[in-house]
């Protein structure tokens, strides 16, 4: 056998004794698995807007996108489901365009007994101690400062001029996504004590009137190669939506056969059943991910990087675990009434292409994390690309390929099927690459990635192009394996 060295020459004379390092049979680093928030920062944000950056820390990517901004909210949402997975933030700039959403909350009545206000804005708790004898005036004041004097918050807060029970909210940020923060009184309820005093009431206006999101095009230009699996996006408009399409496409996005970097989108959108299914069926994306949801307090933009933060954890443990039954921290679930059944999540929900959750002891548990995707070019049905599961299982697979060609075949010699090679020729054939192929198929299948390795072994064809003698090409059948979804059972009982 020829050992087959690749630096030390073979004419030496001077004794005694030389090594060189051989690394291509010890490489067992996995690829990044990167998340990417896309948000808004506000003015006093420092971060650079439409340039992609590594998030140091909660804290410091708080500030630096701007205390209150979209941007700094994902970045707490994320990080509570996924506390230690490298972040990356692509912010964006308001469109100077743009308007900001309001709403307000308008007080009546008086205070003859001392309570509280307990407001929530965006999910977050705020109670407000209202003491005996305030005027109306007084209530919406400190209601004001309560909401100004919150860091975080994605509003801001003034008495209104005419009205003097009357505060006016307004979103830091321009655009769309301040049409869905959240204003609302006593969300919990009586029964954890969250009341209102009983001599005022109040009258709670919704957010509207933000318009034009920032553009993606430069934004996204930016990413360059940089791999991100996870990708979380607040903007949900159709053309930011047709920018991520862009970005993920098979054809000649991250998906494609050049650029080999994949990712996945994760979008959440409030609104009905039937609203977020039109929505998702609109989309059609296998690399987007919809969770549609009602009537929580917490925003969208919150709801996706939560959601994508618990998932994450798990895909990189292992991307065939389905995430069924993931708690995602952070996240408020809507009031009994406004969650969606069970018959319309199966029926309308997942066969429209939304993702779903449940609601178990007050945490919002993950259901089944479907795509967008519903129909195939045809426009018949298609459920090839269901499951977000079967995505970052077809990547995990490819790297794994990926990693067996450049370990073992970076520089090496190609020759014919039949060559009489010895020991240590540095050169391989199509039956070695097909050998090799094999056995990492089985490794997968015993590490419990694939299945059916006989029908692979004999589906797989590897050979040398017939027009490029120095390419090899494969067709890899490769089998992925399942979730468990359902568990049936007939419960056949006897009384004697």
């Amino acid at each position: 056998m020829t050992i087959p060295f690749k630096n030390i020459p073979g004419n030496l004379r001077v004794p005694l004794f030389y090594a060189e390092l051989d690394n291509s049979r010890a490489n067992t680093n996995a690829s990044p698995q990167r998340a990417l928030l896309i948000g808004q920062k506000t003015a006093a944000g420092t971060l650079a807007a439409n340039v992609p950056v590594i998030c140091q820390s909660t804290f410091d990517g708080r500030a630096a996108a701007g205390s209150g901004s979209i941007l700094s909210g994902m970045i707490d949402a994320y990080r509570e489901g996924d506390p230690n997975g490298e972040m990356w933030v692509l912010p964006l700039s308001d469109d100077a365009a743009g308007a900001q959403a309001a709403g307000s909350i308008e007080f009546f009545g008086a205070t003859t007994a001392p309570g509280s206000v307990p407001l929530y804005i965006g999910g977050r708790y705020l109670p407000v101690p209202i003491p005996t004898g305030q005027t109306l005036a007084q209530v919406a004041t400190a209601v004001a400062a309560a909401i100004n004097a919150a860091i975080g918050l994605p509003v801001t807060a003034a008495v209104d001029g005419t009205s003097a029970g009357k505060v006016n909210i307004t979103a830091r940020n321009k655009g769309e996504c301040g049409n869905d923060i959240d204003l609302r009184i006593a969300y919990r309820g009586v029964t954890a004590g969250e009341v209102m005093p009983t001599t005022i009431t109040y009258i709670v206006t919704p957010m509207t009137g933000g318009t034009t999101n920032p553009a993606l095009a430069t934004a996204l230009s930016n990413l360059n190669d940089t791999g991100f699996d996870f990708i979380v996006c607040s903007l949900t408009d159709a053309a930011s939506l047709a920018a991520i399409a862009t970005l993920l496409n098979d054809a000649n996005g991250r998906w494609s056969w050049l650029s080999q970097t994949y990712g996945h989108c994760w979008v959440a959108k409030r609104g009905t059943a039937g609203t977020n299914a039109t929505f998702a069926t609109t989309l059609n994306n296998q690399h987007i991910t919809n969770i549609a949801f009602n009537d929580s307090p917490t925003p969208p933009w919150k709801w996706a990087a939560a959601f994508a933060g618990a998932a994450a954890v798990s895909i990189r443990a292992d991307p065939g675990v389905p995430l069924q039954n993931l708690a995602v921290p952070g996240v408020l679930p809507p009031p009994l009434a406004s969650q969606f059944p069970l018959s319309i999540r199966n029926n309308t929900l997942l066969y429209g292409g939304c993702a779903t959750w449940r609601v178990e002891n007050g945490r919002v548990m993950m259901e089944n994390m479907v795509t967008t995707y519903v129909t195939n070019a045809s426009s018949a049905p298609d459920d090839s690309y269901l499951e977000v599961e079967t995505l970052f299982l077809s990547v995990y697979v490819l790297r794994q390929l990926r990693a067996v060609v450049s370990d073992k075949y970076s520089r090496v010699k190609l020759a014919a099927n039949g060559t009489r090679l010895l020991p240590g020729s540095n050169t391989v054939t199509p039956n070695i690459i097909r050998a090799d192929l094999i056995a990492k198929y089985r490794e997968m299948e015993g590490n419990g990635f694939v299945q059916k390795a006989e029908e692979f072994a004999a589906g797989l064809v590897v050979e040398q192009n017939a027009g490029n003698a120095n390419r090899i090409d494969v067709l890899f059948p490769a089998t992925l394996v399942g979730q468990l979804r359902a568990f049936a059972v007939l419960f056949q009982f006897r009384l004697t």
